[in-house]
């Protein structure tokens, strides 16, 4: 039988990197030759190997894709941990009916803003789409200028507009390569990626936080002069690429118990707002 419930396998020792997901018989995350990541240390730039990276405390910006993707994890049980100059962040990988879910808990002093995506590179084929509630509010970021009718506003972080297709720009098409690289944030908790017959499904709920879904749809844009193509799909506590650009709302905020806990499911049955639930699957609420 095969089976639809993700299968998560985790790199500790390399920053906790997800180095496989799998779901009826696909591996879903997309991976490149970098050797270097596996020597990097804190404060080193982004080394882009794929997986799925866990970055936090912001993406963009400083440190770069965050502090906890350079350190070593530990492993107690079901539980990884890593320990960072601001907080500490722990996960636990289970299987449950629903799918397979991960549950985080971060320990920081009280008002600790932070943002925080599973930066998840997916291996898709050039027909797959990306389904998301349609008119969720949608924030494009500065690369998508050239791909726009008006100009872009001088020394705007983000322009707004609605999902699929922000100011023109279809971003639920996740193919053919065509040498643009789009980042975006959309203001939905779930996603499903359709790719072919196969589906993946991502929720993210996080009490008193905001929630996100950021993508980055690089397809043979970015980086220049040697480009080549991938997906982010990453759901996202926050509504920013770069926390040092969050406003009042836009970023997690640990309160006054001194933590912050939140959930992402993923399932590799389809869950998109209009189409029913499987019957063995929970409905989104």
């Amino acid at each position: 039988m095969v089976t639809r419930v993700p299968a998560i396998t985790t790199d500790p020792a390399h920053g906790g990197r997800w180095t496989s997901l799998r779901s009826a018989g696909r591996e879903w995350l997309w991976h490149r030759s970098a050797p270097e990541r596996d020597k990097a240390v804190p404060g080193d730039a982004f080394v882009d190997a794929g997986g799925l990276e866990e970055c936090i405390p912001t993406v963009r910006g400083l440190p770069d894709h965050g502090d906890a993707w350079s350190r070593p994890w530990t492993r107690t049980g079901d539980t990884e941990h890593v320990e960072c100059e601001s907080f500490a962040l722990a996960r636990s990988v289970r299987e449950t009916p629903d799918g397979t879910r991960v549950d985080y808990t971060l320990t920081a002093r009280p008002g600790f803003r932070f943002v925080w995506a599973a930066h998840a590179l997916l291996d898709l084929s050039p027909h797959a789409t990306l389904r998301m509630p349609a008119g969720a509010t949608t924030r494009l970021f500065p690369e998508a200028a050239p791909l726009l009718a008006r100009t872009w506003p001088a020394g705007a972080p983000w322009i707004t507009g609605s999902w699929p297709a922000p100011h023109g720009v279809p971003l639920d098409r996740l193919g053919p390569g065509d040498g643009t690289a789009v980042g975006a944030v959309v203001d939905s908790a779930r996603c499903c990626v359709h790719d072919d017959r196969d589906r993946l499904a991502l929720e993210l709920v996080a009490d008193g936080q905001p929630v996100s879904t950021a993508l980055w749809r690089n397809l043979a844009g970015y980086p220049q002069p040697h480009p080549y193509r991938s997906t982010g799909v990453e759901p996202m506590l926050g509504r920013v690429f770069d926390l040092a650009d969050a406003g009042p709302d836009d970023a997690a905020r640990v309160p006054a118990s001194g933590e912050v806990r939140w959930r992402l499911t993923l399932t590799g049955a389809c869950r998109c707002p209009a189409t029913p639930a499987p019957k063995e699957h929970r409905p989104w609420t």
